[in-house]
């Protein structure tokens, strides 16, 4: 007679057992592609947004950061018969300078 071994139902595999460094490293790797893939992209949109000065003569764009001098540069050079309040309406009281 031989001894009756028991039947075996369920073979547990790597997968099952939660992995190695191999899942590991494979986890990890997607983790961080798809944290990568979302940071990247185009400017456009962002320095579109950020040019909010207009100039009401000749309709160019500048930089929400420039100052009144990078803006009464652009009047002299651009525009010698108008006033900066002509050009730019926001700084009507601002720059008397």
């Amino acid at each position: 007679p031989h001894p009756v071994s028991p039947t075996v139902t369920h073979v547990p595999t790597q997968t099952d057992m939660g992995g190695g460094n191999a899942q590991k490293t494979a986890v990890s790797r997607a983790k961080h592609l798809a944290k990568a893939s979302s940071t990247k992209g185009s400017q456009l949109a962002g320095n579109a947004a950020q040019m909010t000065l207009k100039c009401t003569v000749c309709k160019q764009d500048f930089s929400c950061t420039s100052n009144a001098a990078v803006l009464k540069q652009h009047t002299d050079s651009k525009h010698p018969k108008s006033t900066l309040e002509a050009c730019f309406p926001h700084l009507a009281g601002a720059a008397s300078n």
